[in-house]
């Protein structure tokens, strides 16, 4: 992972188009090939990024007073323009093969549970593999609709932003291969919190709320009203 502290001006082109002005930032190039920008807030989300396949370019400036230009481009043609005005820090770090979250106790034996109960997915789901490896870890469930079509599924005890965040990443890795593209979505858990719905919706995965008791054939000794 590349890390470069910046004062630098950002454009994105493309189908929209965005811009932030010139100021003090965080660049991340991962060794996925993605390019993130970032400000001393809003915790894991980048103000602007490129998400791989895409290539970065960094253009010299023809004189020492000149700016730097990077210029990030997708298969799609859209760019990332990044003028750099000044580098402040700029270090490379080998970060190694990274083991994925480990589940806990309850998230393994949901994973295990749902697999054999796979229909409480929907009608006409059938289990293809439970941990289907990818290049960035093993994705909890791959199985089929009713229609034939691949379907991801990450487990979680309690759903929240990074688990959807963890299943973007493996559907934007397995919708590149033409064997199972397309490739929907599936975020299951016991509690899953409104931010994760919300974003879970607005990138097309589909949201499921998981009862642990029903899945292991007993019935919860609380009481209920209705």
């Amino acid at each position: 992972m590349r890390l470069v502290i910046a004062e630098c001006q950002v454009d994105y082109v493309g189908r929209l188009t965005a811009h932030l002005p010139r100021a003090r930032r965080l660049l991340l190039i991962k060794s996925d090939g993605s390019v993130s920008v970032h400000a001393d807030d809003r915790a894991y989300k980048p103000l602007n990024w490129m998400s791989p396949p895409c290539w970065l370019v960094e253009t010299e400036p023809d004189t020492a007073e000149a700016p730097q230009l990077w210029v990030v481009t997708n298969k799609a043609g859209e760019e990332l323009q990044i003028t750099i005005f000044a580098v402040e820090h700029d270090s490379s770090h080998e970060l190694g093969l990274d083991p994925g979250l480990i589940k806990d106790g309850v998230e393994a034996h949901l994973q295990e549970l749902l697999a054999e109960h796979v229909e409480t997915l929907g009608s006409g789901y059938s289990l293809v593999r439970r941990e289907y490896m990818t290049a960035i870890g093993p994705v909890d469930l791959l199985c089929r609709d009713a229609d034939g079509v691949s379907v991801a599924v990450e487990i979680k005890r309690r759903g929240e932003i990074d688990g959807v965040e963890q299943l973007t990443r493996y559907l934007e890795l397995m919708n590149r291969d033409p064997l199972l593209a397309p490739v929907h979505g599936v975020f299951a858990a016991q509690q899953i919190k409104p931010q994760a719905k919300t974003l879970a919706n607005d990138r097309g995965i589909r949201c499921v709320t998981l009862d642990y008791d029903k899945l292991r054939g007993t019935e919860s000794t609380e009481f209920k009203l209705f």
